[in-house]
Parts: C-alpha cells; sequence; structure tokens
C-alpha cells in the first residue's frame, strides 16, 4: 500500500487539466483546509475531491469490490475511509465551502464533455 498515490493521480491530473482548459484557476492540495482537497477553486468557494471508486467505496460501482483476503482488515479501513471523507465534507461546509465529488469511474466522461464538468463544479 505505500505504493499508492495520494496526490496527483491519473484521474485527478485529467480533472486539473481539462479543469483548466476550461479556464478555470485553482490550488492544488491545500494543506489548510480540512481533508487536504485535491482542486480548490478559491474564487467559487468550491473544493473537488477526485476520489477513487476501490478506496473510498463509490455505491454501486464495479471499481468499489471486496478483496478476497484479509476481510476483515479491509471492510474496517473502508468504513474509516468513508467515516473520514464524512467528517472532512462537514468540516468544510461549515466553513462556507461547497464540496464536490468526482468519481475515478466519472472522469472519462467528464473530460469527453467538458460541459459536463462545468455542471459538477458550478451546480
Amino acid at each position: 500500500m505505500s505504493r499508492i498515490r495520494a496526490e496527483n493521480t491519473r484521474p485527478e491530473v485529467l480533472i486539473r487539466s481539462a479543469l483548466h482548459r476550461m479556464g478555470y484557476r485553482f490550488r492544488l492540495h491545500v494543506r489548510t483546509l480540512p481533508g487536504s482537497p485535491d482542486i480548490v477553486l478559491p474564487k467559487l468557494k468550491t473544493v473537488i475531491f477526485v476520489h477513487g471508486c476501490f478506496w473510498h467505496r463509490h455505491p454501486k460501482c464495479k471499481y468499489a469490490y471486496n478483496p478476497k483476503s484479509r476481510i476483515d482488515f479491509w471492510q474496517t479501513k473502508f468504513r474509516r475511509n468513508v467515516e473520514r471523507d464524512q467528517a472532512v465534507i462537514k468540516k468544510l461546509r461549515a466553513l462556507g465551502w461547497k464540496v464536490k465529488i468526482v468519481w475515478e469511474c466519472q472522469v472519462p466522461e467528464l473530460i469527453r464533455c467538458p460541459e459536463k464538468l462545468d455542471r459538477v463544479v458550478r451546480r
């Protein structure tokens, strides 16, 4: 697990590139905000997390499968990840930030259709 990246993952880089092409300007991994969001759009007071479906348990997603070995370890890990995500979102909203989640499985569609990505950012 030490090889699993927390920042600059392929889906995150693709979303950042698409946002930049669309004219958005942003900050990356702002450590002063709870959860160190992947993308911070200060002018819109919006943060975007690019979540991996496996690690953050995207509901009903084929990539959020359960490993066959060490079941207790994985269930505990996944539960803690989801609980931490919910706590971070709650803290950010309390600070007045809009929180957007982009799932790994949504990335190809969002970069193919910038209008959809724009709707995600602005809704």
